[in-house]
């Protein structure tokens, strides 16, 4: 039945969006060769890459937590943490996550970024409240809630992470909503995604597909940047998490100059 309304949904969007519809209908054959390929994908070279010794605070801090509040996180996630927020460490930071739980992972990105870092946490439980202190907000609402993100009061956001309900409709939300309060550079992380065909990851795709846009320009002319273009620096996939990276500033336009003198006489 979930397939069926799935089709509904589809044939609804088309119906909204003909012209928007033809074009995702038009790019389904790639979709499914690539499905397909990542499906049956077989590394030629099994040899497990050696580690490069180099240290993650986050991941020692998580190893030596065997008792206090809990933080429950795939393990694989500690090198994306450090890879995309180590530019925060000592830095005046705000950072917020979605899902308090145990509250262990609020004392790991206080110990993570350092004094100066002030942490905020979202759930549905109240009593998360018990966790705040003098560094650590607690906020409580449903992060599917729109009306909650619009009333809450924080200062602009460099870190956001995601680790909420995992459902659909709660990430889209949290991201519509929220994307545009993270400041110039800052950095969104949603965990979880877990599953083929999550609703989410499909949204990401969509979302994925302006940033390849181009909207004017032509041989050696600049390509006007779209509004996404000119905010987003970058979009990351990892298994079970996403990465947005903001741009420090607004890119206005793309462009690709030519330098030298000697030119194959092909033409473009």
């Amino acid at each position: 039945m979930s397939e069926l309304k799935k089709l509904a949904g589809l044939a609804c969007s088309v119906a909204r969006s003909p012209r928007l519809g033809l074009r995702l209908l038009g790019q389904l054959p790639w979709v499914m060769r690539g499905f397909a390929y990542g499906r049956d994908y077989r590394n030629q070279d099994a040899t497990p890459a050696a580690a490069d010794g180099s240290r993650n605070p986050l991941r020692e801090f998580f190893d030596r937590r065997q008792s206090g509040r809990g933080i429950w996180k795939w393990l694989h996630y500690f090198d994306i943490y450090h890879r995309h927020l180590a530019k925060f460490i000592g830095q005046e930071t705000h950072v917020m996550e979605i899902g308090v739980y145990s509250g262990g992972s609020l004392e790991m990105w206080r110990d993570y970024f350092g004094a100066r870092c002030q942490v905020y946490g979202v759930d549905l439980q109240a009593a998360c409240k018990a966790y705040e202190n003098e560094y650590t907000k607690i906020f409580v609402g449903d992060q599917a809630d729109r009306e909650f993100w619009r009333s809450l009061r924080v200062p602009a956001l460099d870190v956001l992470i995601d680790d909420g309900g995992h459902r659909p409709e709660q990430q889209i939300a949290t991201l519509e909503e929220m994307l545009p309060r993270i400041r110039p550079g800052g950095v969104y992380l949603c965990e979880d995604i877990h599953g083929i065909n999550h609703g989410f990851a499909a949204y990401l795709q969509g979302m994925l597909n302006d940033l390849n846009a181009m909207r004017s320009g032509g041989a050696g002319k600049p390509v006007q940047a779209s509004p996404l273009q000119a905010a987003i620096q970058s979009i990351h996939f990892y298994p079970y998490v996403v990465v947005i990276e903001k741009a420090r500033a607004p890119l206005l336009e793309l462009n690709a100059p030519r330098h030298g003198t000697e030119w194959q006489p092909f033409k473009l």
